[in-house]
């Protein structure tokens, strides 16, 4: 897989990507979408809340307008 992954990267003019800089992507996206934590980390199975929340803290795009 991490082969696969890398030449298609490559292709598309990106360096070192990896089968888990996908999952990291995939995080991050559903974080800044609003996602609940919970379905998150039943999503990436996550056995511990404390590894999803990591990605939730910085999802800086969720607090964007909070004061407004």
């Amino acid at each position: 897989m991490n082969y696969i992954i890398n030449r298609v990267g490559e292709k598309a003019n990106l360096l070192n990507v990896h089968p888990h800089t996908l999952r990291h992507s995939c995080e991050f996206y559903l974080a800044n979408r609003g996602y609940d934590l919970r379905l998150i980390q039943d999503y990436l199975g996550h056995r511990d809340p404390k590894h999803t929340a990591h990605y939730t803290r910085v999802a800086s795009k969720r607090f964007e307008k909070l004061w407004d």
